[in-house]
């Protein structure tokens, strides 16, 4: 019942993506075109030639591909059946805007279809992907990150689901080796040994933290962001959770951070 209704709102949102208003912006580079055959899940496509393309800067829900023991996030066949409704059989434009290929091999792009659809920007509108970015590919990042507020505000897709919910700082140390969005007051900003280090609790040594190291500092300096101007502020936090002197977030580029208010 769930996914005959998934298929009844994505027959209505498909025709739509061909004449949504996302334009390709300047400052990425064109990679062509090609017609897409393949929906691997809610990120991942083939294209006609064979080449596998992750869209770059989002996490859509993961299916299990075989993987042994690997349980199925919620929404996974959602957001597969959301992306196959937009991009399968359609010719789409690969642009890049950071690193190219992923350890496995994959083509890493923004694909825009007709109309110049965004296809990551849709997946976030529908709430079936959160932002999920790296410091070597960060174009676009503050525009999906601007789609993806308004989609958790409104409870699309997975910002109704318990599994993706905005944890608390309290939280972090039961979700342990997970990407995960933590929301909190920064309490102490502080540099040592290099590294920055944002406290959300009284004890840094058992309390979620998130570590800056000194080349995520200076991309932070280059983006114009002190880390240690963030103290007192409610923050967003985004990333794999880590155990360091308690839970901790790595930090290697800005966009991980948004300020929740001040």
């Amino acid at each position: 019942m769930r996914m005959r209704a998934w298929k009844m709102i994505l027959a209505i949102v498909a025709p739509l993506w061909a004449a949504a208003a996302w334009a390709a912006p300047p400052g990425l580079e064109s990679g062509g075109g090609a017609i897409v055959t393949e929906i691997i899940d809610g990120d991942t496509v083939v294209l006609e030639d064979g080449r596998e393309v992750r869209l770059v800067g989002i996490q859509a829900p993961k299916l299990a591909l075989g993987r042994a023991n690997f349980r199925e996030w919620p929404l996974a066949e959602e957001s597969k059946a959301a992306l196959e409704a937009l991009v399968r059989g359609k010719t789409v434009e690969l642009y890049f805007g950071g690193r190219r290929q992923d350890r496995h091999g994959r083509t890493l792009a923004h694909l825009y279809g007709a109309g110049e659809s965004w296809a990551q920007g849709e997946m976030l509108r529908l709430g079936l992907a959160r932002v999920y970015s790296f410091a070597d590919n960060r174009a676009l990042v503050a525009d999906m990150l601007a789609i993806e507020r308004e989609a958790r505000a409104a409870r699309r897709g997975i910002w109704g689901h318990s599994y993706y919910r905005v944890l608390a700082p309290a939280e972090s140390g039961d979700k342990l080796d997970s990407f995960q969005i933590v929301e909190g007051r920064v309490l102490d900003a502080a540099i040592a040994g290099g590294r920055a280090y944002l406290n959300f609790g009284a004890d840094w040594r058992t309390d979620f933290t998130l570590v800056i190291d000194g080349p995520a500092r200076r991309r932070f300096a280059d983006s114009g962001v002190d880390p240690q101007s963030l103290e007192g502020k409610m923050v967003r936090a985004r990333g794999w959770i880590d155990s360091f002197n308690g839970p901790m977030i790595e930090i290697t580029h800005p966009e991980q951070i948004e300020v929740a208010e001040p």
